[in-house]
């Protein structure tokens, strides 16, 4: 018995709030934040403005308008770049002549993991959440109740983030999930993943006991960030089933796998992996053997001028600023917060760049001839690993806390560091921060490619 009214949503008229342009610019300082550099996210904005402002035939044109922008954009073109190359990552080739057209993947049914610290907590989250059965390890049981609390802490928040609707995340099963300090606990499991901290000698430990543990076909994957895949194969009766699966941290979050194959590497333990990356929801891009690889390998100098920036009188949070308006989710030094600075200053000391190893009387600014900065080493001396430790290159609320804020110490720092090596600070301009960042990023990304280390420029992007 109502009156049905208009009932088309083009003639009803749009609600008026007496404070739509005060909500509209909080949502646009809010959305600039969370989109950093990217254009869809503010012209989507100006198109909702416009509804509020316009009638709706003229609100239809602007947004027309707005969609003509963006379709002739750089970025346009750029994010659909990246979508067909993320969707040609199955397609892969190696350097030996394997590749995905003749390689058959092993089935996963059951996994391990070795190692629960930060990245190895992601790596269970990862695989309970994709419904693949773990057993988790640690070396004594006092590392394994904190793993335990770390991983069961990371899961829960994960069940709370997941759709209405789907199925719960059955993590409390000891069919689903199981907690073990002995290493016969993985007879059985299809795939291991060792995520100990980088150091030669424990992996290559571990691998031969794994040799001698596992059964015949089980796949042997190392989450190393730079160290040789096939140094860590010779310690195994079966290097043709090693390989790596390096994820970035963290793990649970970040969709990017590099899968590195080593010399004797089979191609269906290749295809194995790249399946279990698509299982996890991840990106499995497949690279070759050397130092860092092609993620890390190409960071080392993005870092490296980051921190060359600082010498010269940048401060950290000037050069994260320009990189995150340019685009990136995060700067280089909150990501070294974050990731932790005892990982790289632990692979520096094993490249003899730092530490007891390095020769008396080398040079504090050079090594091997080249300009090198000992700051990171210097902060990591003064225990600053980043947010594990409450303090790096940022300060932190506490320890494991993630709201970073400037820290005068560091500038007194940083002060006292130039005037003891005789370096004048000067102003440097946001276009000098980008440019050597990014052009330090591209450069090692060309060398990569001319080695063959990846098959082509879509795997590095």
């Amino acid at each position: 018995g109502q009156p049905l009214g208009p009932r088309r949503l083009s003639q009803k008229p749009v609600p008026k709030l007496p404070n739509m342009e005060a909500f509209l610019s909080d949502a646009l300082v809010k959305l600039k934040k969370q989109a950093r550099g990217c254009l869809a996210p503010e012209l989507c904005l100006q198109a909702v403005r416009a509804c509020t402002q316009q009638p709706f035939a003229a609100g239809v044109r602007r947004e027309r308008e707005l969609f003509g922008v963006l379709l002739g954009s750089g970025q346009a073109e750029a994010l659909q770049y990246l979508f067909f190359a993320e969707r040609a990552m199955h397609r892969w080739a190696t350097a030996t002549g394997a590749s995905w057209q003749r390689a058959v993947p092993q089935p996963v049914r059951t996994a391990a993991v070795i190692g629960l610290g930060t990245m190895g907590r992601g790596i269970v989250t990862s695989l309970v959440k994709a419904k693949i059965p773990v057993v988790a390890l640690e070396q004594d049981g006092e590392c394994l109740s904190a793993g335990r609390r770390a991983v069961m802490t990371l899961l829960e928040r994960e069940a709370v983030k997941m759709e209405q609707g789907a199925p719960a995340l059955d993590f409390r099963d000891p069919g689903r999930l199981r907690f073990a300090v002995d290493l016969s606990a993985l007879a059985d499991v299809d795939l291991v993943i060792e995520a100990v901290f980088e150091d030669m000698q424990l992996k290559k430990d571990i691998f031969r006991k794994l040799s001698k543990v596992c059964k015949p076909g089980a796949l042997l994957c190392t989450n190393t960030s730079a160290l040789s895949i096939d140094e860590i194969a010779s310690a195994t009766s079966r290097p043709q089933q090693v390989l790596g699966t390096h994820f970035f941290s963290p793990a649970h979050v970040m969709r990017l796998v590099e899968i590195i194959y080593g010399q004797h590497t089979a191609p269906s333990a290749i295809a194995t992996a790249v399946q279990l990356a698509k299982v996890l929801r991840k990106v499995g891009v497949v690279v070759g053997n050397c130092f860092g690889f092609v993620g890390n390998r190409m960071m080392f100098p993005y870092l490296q001028q980051a921190v060359f920036l600082l010498e010269e009188g940048s401060r950290a949070e000037e050069v994260d600023q320009v990189l995150e308006d340019f685009g990136f989710k995060i700067g280089p030094f909150r990501m070294s917060d974050l990731a932790g600075l005892d990982v790289g200053w632990r692979s520096r000391k094993g490249q003899g760049l730092t530490g007891a190893s390095l020769p008396a009387g080398t040079p504090p600014r050079q090594r091997q001839g080249r300009r090198y900065s000992p700051l990171p080493d210097l902060l990591c001396e003064q225990g600053r690993f980043g947010q594990k430790a409450g303090r790096g290159w940022y300060l932190y609320e506490r320890a494991g806390g993630r709201a970073a804020r400037p820290d005068p110490w560091l500038h007194s720092f940083l002060y006292h560091y130039r005037d003891a090596h005789g370096i004048p600070a000067r102003a440097i301009s946001p276009e000098e921060i980008l440019e050597r960042c990014l052009f330090a990023l591209i450069n090692e990304g060309f060398a990569i490619l001319a080695e063959g280390i990846a098959a082509g420029p879509e795997h590095l992007d």
